[in-house]
């Protein structure tokens, strides 16, 4: 609809250029009947000229048509790649963890582009088709009603191919996207994962499983091609009976002198004129076919239901980030129960630290924070206000996340940093660079904050795209943050500095840290020990160890770094 001139525009110049199509049958006409036959020489040049003067304005209209038809094509293309990707953007997090990355791209370049061409090409195509069909039809009549009845003998054929092949075409396209989809997912997990490739020494392996999945994808496309060829010469075999029949009465009408030679050879042009749009309708239905395995794909994501479209209500500011969740249940799915009746309250600047085994549920219940997933049942208020209400552009600006495994973008150091603020000025990076310990090793890179980190920051090192990670985090300045330890995989001296680091980035803000080292717990204002879903201790460090409960039990193992570690030692011993 935005482009609807543009649309008209293409439809026209196509419509014109059709029409002085129409001259060539009717001069080719005259020219046999009335100047050959009656050798007039002296109107063979107007007519010439007339002929080659309707080929150039033919030529020029559909010259036109094509500018303006690449235009409208190019703009509906942006426009519906841009409206999936914005639509991506606003998917929740559940979204995404049910569906391959490399499945996702395949829908928002490839899918996009063959919905746009039916939509596009298929109805300018379909329509000057159709025109072109009926036109012409008015004309073989008006010239010939006997032949024209007889030109029309082969339209059970084509219209019995068209819904055979129509019926059954679907299935074979969507075959084929979805294997094409699953050979990319499959590539870019493998680009991803060179490493680990390499390391396990598993190129056979790999190789051998995307020669299956471009297997299936061959498989797939041999079965539209087979199709096609049974589909496309039946139908052109069709049309060429057609004009072989009108050959056949309309010679012996000419021998019988109930028609010229003229009028014959124009009715046979105007029959090329009919036959071929109906052989291009053919090739609209392949495409539309194409399409419509595509377009289930790219409306699977237009028609997903956003994050909280209808939720209006801001976060206050300033926030001072007071915390409560209360009998907070969250489910994965019907029948997956990860957390339990989580009560706990984090006042404005406690570190809270949640300790327990892989699984007990320690991520679940900082990522209900920031809403990446919606809980079952509860609330989670910060500064009394309920989460599941607020807008999420205003709650997650007052969040920042550091993450254990730190994700930087394929650019530059500086604009990794300033993901976290991208109004700051250069002073407030570095000053967040500094704070965060990486200005130093940020100016001895080959082109200082501007170098280019690689894919996810291959060319940093582990501690160094954390204290980056952390930089970012600190120029944000949110007052709550959700921190999954950053020193888990470093040496002692890099977790020395990101634990400066961290110092700085926690003061004077409401934190939930997943702790995996004890040094860091002894820190925290309160400790939540959690278990398959459910917090069975809580207190300060020195509370706990009275209690002499699990928490107590952990610190007492002897040379053990790791939460993770305690807790499978504990389960060992029992």
């Amino acid at each position: 609809m935005p482009y609807k001139w543009m649309a008209l525009g293409t439809v026209g110049c196509a419509v014109v250029s059709l029409a002085f199509a129409f001259v060539y049958p009717k001069l080719t006409s005259y020219v046999i009947d009335e100047v050959i036959s009656n050798k007039r020489l002296d109107e063979l040049p107007w007519v010439m000229g007339s002929l080659i003067g309707a080929f150039l304005l033919r030529e020029l209209f559909n010259s036109l048509r094509i500018i303006i038809n690449n235009h409208f094509e190019q703009n509906v293309i942006y426009d519906m790649r841009q409206q999936v990707y914005d639509k991506l953007q606003h998917l929740p997090v559940g979204y995404f963890d049910q569906r391959a990355s490399g499945d996702l791209m395949t829908r928002v370049i490839e899918d996009v582009n063959n919905v746009e061409r039916v939509l596009i090409d298929g109805t300018e195509q379909g329509t000057v088709a159709v025109l072109s069909v009926v036109g012409v039809l008015f004309f073989l009549f008006a010239m010939n009603p006997t032949l024209a009845w007889v030109a029309l003998i082969p339209m059970p054929v084509l219209i019995g191919g068209a819904l055979a092949y129509t019926l059954t075409a679907h299935r074979r396209y969507r075959r084929q996207r979805e294997a094409a989809s699953a050979m990319n997912a499959l590539l870019m997990d493998n680009l991803q994962g060179i490493r680990q490739i390499k390391a396990f020494c598993r190129q056979k392996h790999e190789d051998r499983r995307f020669a299956d999945r471009s297997h299936a994808l061959r498989l797939g496309s041999l079965g539209i091609m087979k199709a096609w060829a049974i589909y496309s010469p039946t139908m052109a075999f069709a049309t060429s009976l057609g004009t072989g029949l009108v050959l056949w009465i309309g010679g012996r009408m000419v021998i019988q002198d109930v028609m010229s030679v003229g009028d014959l050879v124009g009715f046979v042009l105007f029959l090329g004129l009919f036959y071929e749009p109906i052989g291009r309708l053919h090739s609209l239905n392949q495409m539309m076919q194409g399409a419509r395995a595509a377009g289930e794909r790219v409306f699977d994501i237009l028609d997903a239901d956003p994050e909280r479209p209808d939720r209006t209500q801001i976060l206050k500011t300033p926030v001072k980030g007071d915390v409560v969740y209360k009998k907070v249940v969250f489910q994965y799915g019907e029948d997956r129960t990860v957390l339990h009746d989580i009560d706990l309250h984090a006042r404005s600047g406690e570190m809270i630290a949640l300790v327990g085994p892989t699984g007990a549920g320690k991520s679940s219940i900082v990522n209900l924070l920031p809403a990446f997933y919606e809980l079952t049942s509860g609330t989670i208020t910060i500064d009394g206000q309920d989460v599941s209400q607020l807008d999420l552009a205003s709650l997650r600006r007052e969040i920042s996340v550091v993450s254990q495994e730190p994700f930087l973008f394929n650019g530059t150091v500086r604009e990794n940093i300033a993901y976290g603020n991208l109004d700051a000025g250069e002073e407030d990076l570095i000053r967040a660079a500094q704070a965060a310990n990486c200005h130093d090793f940020i100016e001895r890179l080959p082109e200082g904050y501007d170098s280019h980190v690689g894919e996810r920051g291959v060319k940093l090192s582990v501690g160094e795209k954390q204290r980056i990670s952390i930089a970012r985090a600190l120029l944000k300045d949110a007052p709550i943050l959700i921190l999954d330890e950053a020193t888990a995989s470093v040496d002692t001296a890099t977790e020395r500095l990101i634990q400066e680091a961290l110092e700085r980035l926690l003061k004077g803000r409401t934190s939930f840290v997943i702790a995996h080292r004890l040094s860091t717990i002894r820190k925290a204002d309160q400790i939540l020990v959690l278990k398959e879903g459910n917090i069975i201790e809580r207190g300060a460090h020195d509370d706990l160890i009275k209690q002499d409960g699990v928490y107590a039990r952990l610190t007492r193992i002897q040379n053990t770094t790791f939460i993770e570690e305690g807790f499978e030692k504990i389960s060992d011993s029992r």
